[in-house]
C-alpha cells in the first residue's frame, strides 16, 4: 500500500519546473504554494514523491536535473498522456505556443481550457487544474510547460524539437 502513495502526480511535475525555473534563488514551501495556487501539504507531499523517485535531492530543494530532464524526455508522454479535444476558447499550448510556433507553423491550436482566453483551439487538459493562473504571470513557466504538452500531444517533429529545447533550458538553468 505503501507504493501507491509514493507514484508521481502530475503536479509533481509542475512544482519541479517551477523549482527549476528559480534557479538558485531561494524559495519556502508556502511561496511556491502560492504561486502555483496548491496548498502548501500539497507542495510537501509533492517533494516527497519527486525525492523517492530521485528528481529532487534529499534536502528537497536541488531538482536533479538529469533524472527530471531524462523523465520528461521520455516518460511523460507514458505517465501523463493526452489527447486533443473539443474546441474551446483557451490560453495556447503545445507547438502553437512560445517557443515553438517560432519554429513550427501550422494552423492547427492546441489550448488549456480558460474561459478568460483569447484563443481558440483544440482542448488539452494541463497537468494541474492551477497551471493557467500560475502560467499567466510566469512567462518561463509558461514556456516549459508548453514543451512538456509538445511531448505529451505532439506529433514526432514537434516532439524532437520540443524535446531538444526542453533539455536545454533545463540542464543549462
Amino acid at each position: 500500500m505503501q507504493q501507491s502513495r509514493n507514484n508521481l502526480k502530475p503536479q509533481d511535475i509542475l512544482i519541479l519546473l517551477k523549482i527549476v525555473v528559480l534557479g538558485k534563488q531561494s524559495w519556502f514551501h508556502h511561496t511556491i504554494a502560492q504561486e502555483l495556487g496548491i496548498s502548501q501539504s500539497e507542495v510537501s507531499q509533492s517533494l516527497n514523491r519527486s525525492r523517492y523517485a530521485g528528481l529532487i535531492d534529499a534536502s528537497r530543494k536541488q531538482v536533479n536535473k538529469l533524472a527530471f530532464t531524462e523523465f520528461l524526455l521520455h516518460g511523460v508522454a507514458y505517465a501523463f498522456p493526452q489527447q486533443p479535444g473539443a474546441i474551446v476558447r483557451g490560453v495556447l499550448t503545445a507547438h502553437a505556443a512560445a517557443p515553438l510556433n517560432q519554429i513550427i507553423k501550422s494552423d492547427e491550436k492546441y489550448v488549456w481550457p480558460y474561459a478568460k482566453g483569447l484563443e481558440r483551439g483544440q482542448a488539452i487538459e494541463p497537468l494541474y487544474n492551477t497551471v493557467v493562473a500560475a502560467t499567466l504571470a510566469d512567462k518561463e513557466l509558461y514556456e516549459l510547460l508548453t514543451l512538456v504538452d509538445a511531448i505529451r500531444v505532439g506529433r514526432i517533429r514537434e516532439k524532437e524539437i520540443a524535446k531538444k529545447e526542453l533539455e536545454k533550458r533545463i540542464l543549462n538553468a
